[in-house]
């Protein structure tokens, strides 16, 4: 799964950094991984409406996620967390690892990508779809990954 990533990042000429380490689960488990690279960590929220669509909610890991406002500013409707086989189901990521570079698992690109508009104009860190490893890329290149594998996105 991780080779098809990489492979993929460096046909785009995305640049990253990466840095290997213990298995996080939740953002203040990945504290210390700011320490060891460059870049704006991210808290990544794997969501669903009643209509069955998915989402994949991007933000800085210091601030929090409100759903109800989210889902009404933007005219998604109800959201809420998707359940752990969902998350299998359309990025084959397991919970822990959840980041928007899995959307290349999404063979119909049905996942929509919410991007904090916080982020614009950074470098960011995410998983590379494990979470025993972090990578910081830029923001822009996320995009260009995002537009590469067809899926929609929005920054909210």
């Amino acid at each position: 799964m991780e080779n098809k990533l990489f492979d993929t990042l460096e046909k785009l000429d995305i640049k990253y950094e990466m840095v290997d380490h213990e298995a996080v689960f939740t953002c203040e488990q990945a504290e210390f991984v700011k320490g060891l690279i460059d870049g704006t960590a991210c808290k990544n929220l794997f969501l669903k409406n009643k209509k069955h669509e998915y989402f994949l909610y991007v933000l800085p890991d210091d601030q929090r996620a409100d759903l109800k406002k989210l889902g009404k500013e933007n005219v998604l409707g109800n959201l809420s967390f998707a359940g752990e086989q969902d998350l299998w189901d359309m990025l084959k990521l397991k919970t822990g690892g959840v980041t928007p570079l899995g959307i290349i698992n999404d063979e119909n690109s049905a996942v929509k990508v919410l991007l904090s508009k916080d982020l614009a104009g950074k470098k960011i860190l995410l998983h590379p779809n494990t979470n025993t490893a972090t990578v910081s890329l830029e923001f822009d290149d996320l995009i260009k990954f995002i537009k590469y594998e067809r899926n929609d996105y929005a920054l909210v």
